[in-house]
């Protein structure tokens, strides 16, 4: 595993969590689905969760 570096791979954020960069996501070579926040790759977590939902007629949020 290679080792990453701060200000290159990852920062901290002011809440002190880890926040990988778009150069990390880059060099990983896929999306992780997980919508982070520098993601090259375009995934937006809420926009795939609301489609799901919309698109689901199991899913009744009225009820």
């Amino acid at each position: 595993m290679a080792q990453l570096t701060e200000g290159e791979d990852y920062y901290i954020n002011s809440d002190g969590m880890f926040v990988f960069t778009e150069q990390y996501h880059i060099n990983r070579g896929y999306c992780c689905k997980n919508g982070c926040l520098h993601c090259p790759y375009g995934y937006k977590k809420q926009e795939q969760e609301e489609n799901i939902l919309a698109n689901n007629p199991a899913i009744n949020r009225d009820h």
